[in-house]
């Protein structure tokens, strides 16, 4: 029988200079149909306008008692076996995770999707982009399901295709007149980006990342371009650039809401990568004063960083990689070895209790998970396997297929990049 585990909602703290809340203990569906990105690391976050709100849970599911949900989500499972396959982050609650065909990163759940194709379903326990990506690689016949409609992510809206295609307008005019060989700019999105946005890159000879490729991605876009305009996180970009020996007077930050994008023009003409102004609400609450506490307190402590944190952060630790590089990273260390992490909480504290021999936990002292990730919940999985059960597809996500034509060719791009070990 499957053990039911507890996420960290029994333990969020709060602080007032913080910008987590005990709200986020609560279940999601309180909070689901509010405005903002619901309460946690994003309620600091600008909702983008117009939002579509989905339905909330039927009262059923949100009543039902937690063992229950987890016995539908097991006879669900074992009624529909092979027709279906079920995909988690790394960043999602032990709750919903354990029932995960394939846990990973957001590179690797992109190709764990693919190697399902008998599955007539694809359950997704992400984000809203996650499941369009995997719509997109997806077979036509095949469904792919969100739990909850309301599990987007904040730093995805930070780029919007309008923006991007303004901006990109400004600079092809400002380069206008260079030759050669070289495109002038290869547009790199980042997987956390919408599925109009892959498709943008996809039509203007771009690609996609993911934070385990970034490096590799951005060499393949060097071979073809002068510069990279990489959105929608600055912090990623700007981090994998100076591993690269990219100066950072060379990485300028644009503004799209200011005229000339906020860059004088010749910092535009030297440019290498020119950043997009988004971040992970996450990640940017790590810093270098977590990490000098944690050496006071832990010398001889060894120090992770997702790159999506603030490049003094990422500088300060010893090592910096994508969520599967720190749980390696944990993998590789030694019993009695003290670990700090800089990245989602349920990530920390799963590999906290996979190796109980170390010492690890998370830079951040407030508990804070990512709160979008943190809306799939037992009762939105149950509800939407009762679906399939009972032949009806709850929570489909498509994605349009003018859209998905060209998406589908800068995420091909990204799958052909594998990530250096």
């Amino acid at each position: 029988m499957t053990t039911v585990t507890r996420s960290v909602d029994a333990v969020i703290t709060a602080d007032p200079s913080a910008s987590c809340d005990t709200d986020l203990a609560a279940s999601p569906w309180v909070f689901d149909l509010t405005p903002g990105y619901g309460p946690g690391a994003s309620e600091n976050d600008v909702i983008p306008d117009p939002v579509v709100r989905p339905g909330q849970l039927p009262v059923d599911y949100q009543r039902m008692p937690d063992e229950e949900l987890h016995a539908r989500i097991r006879a669900a499972k074992e009624t529909l076996g092979d027709r279906l396959v079920i995909l988690g982050h790394f960043y999602q609650r032990d709750e919903v995770v354990q029932y995960a065909d394939f846990v990973g990163d957001s590179f690797q759940l992109a190709n764990a999707a693919l190697t399902r194709p008998e599955a007539e379903t694809i359950v997704f326990c992400g984000v809203h982009f996650m499941a369009e990506t995997a719509d997109i690689l997806a077979r036509p016949e095949q469904h792919v399901i969100l739990p909850n409609l309301a599990a987007g992510c904040s730093m995805a809206d930070m780029a919007d295709e309008e923006s991007v295609e303004a901006a990109w307008e400004e600079l092809m005019e400002l380069y206008a007149d260079e030759e050669g060989d070289l495109a002038s700019v290869i547009p790199v999105t980042y997987m956390n980006s919408s599925a109009a946005l892959k498709a943008f890159c996809g039509r203007h000879g771009g690609i996609v990342c993911t934070s385990s490729n970034a490096a590799t991605v951005l060499e393949w876009a060097f071979e073809r371009g002068r510069r990279v305009l990489f959105f929608p996180d600055q912090h990623l970009g700007r981090n994998t650039g100076k591993a690269m020996g990219v100066p950072l007077e060379q990485m300028p930050m644009i503004n799209p809401r200011k005229p000339g994008l906020g860059v004088e023009p010749q910092e535009l003409m030297d440019a290498r990568v020119l950043l997009w102004p988004g971040f992970c609400s996450v990640h940017k609450r790590f810093t270098v004063a977590q990490i000098d506490q944690a050496r006071a307190q832990y010398p001889g402590v060894k120090v992770i960083v997702h790159p999506e944190s603030p490049m003094p952060v990422v500088d300060a630790a010893d090592a910096a990689g994508s969520t599967d590089a720190i749980r390696k990273f944990v993998a590789a260390s030694a019993p009695g070895d003290v670990i700090a992490i800089g990245t989602e909480i349920n990530l920390v504290n799963r590999l906290a209790a996979e190796h109980p021999d170390r010492t690890i936990f998370c830079l951040d002292p407030v508990i804070c998970p990512c709160s979008t990730m943190y809306r799939i919940h037992p009762g939105y999985l149950a509800w939407t396997l009762d679906g399939l059960v009972e032949g009806e597809v709850r929570n489909e996500i498509v994605v349009a297929d003018d859209v998905a034509t060209d998406a589908k060719v800068a995420l091909e791009r990204m799958l052909a990049a594998l990530p250096k070990d």
